[in-house]
């Protein structure tokens, strides 16, 4: 199993991370501020998430995270500024620029899925790691 974690720090307006597979730093995240896991304008809760793959003509190839207490469709997608693109998902980002804010999200994205996407193309699990 490989297994990703996301390191938190929260801000009033919104939370920032660092996603690493063991030492080593795949990109920066951006999500909502902590909210209670209320849907749509919080992030999701600290635990352990396993990671599915995804495709839409929107995002293209991305991630899902099924089975997210209290939530549904939470997604690893493009987002550059999470209180205006994103309703509880996560977004990679290649540099932050404040809280919920970065630059760069779909070569932050890219760097993910050529990390992840041939793991789970070989139907290994991936799991996600949250925590603070």
């Amino acid at each position: 199993m490989r297994v990703l974690t996301l390191m938190r720090k929260y801000h009033p307006t919104g939370t920032n991370g660092q996603l690493c597979v063991g030492n080593q730093l795949i990109c920066h995240t951006i999500e909502l501020p902590w909210r209670q896991n209320q849907r749509n304008v919080s992030c999701i809760p600290e635990g352990r998430y396993m990671l599915s793959l995804r495709w839409t003509s929107r995002w293209g190839w991305h991630f899902q995270i099924p089975h997210v207490p209290e939530r549904d469709w939470i997604l690893i997608h493009p987002a550059n500024d999470a209180l205006t693109e994103l309703r509880g998902c996560i977004a990679p980002v290649t540099d932050l620029t404040g809280p919920g804010s970065g630059t760069g999200s779909r070569k932050a994205l890219q760097r993910l899925l050529d990390e992840v996407q041939p793991v789970l193309q070989s139907g290994m699990p991936v799991q996600l790691i949250i925590h603070s």
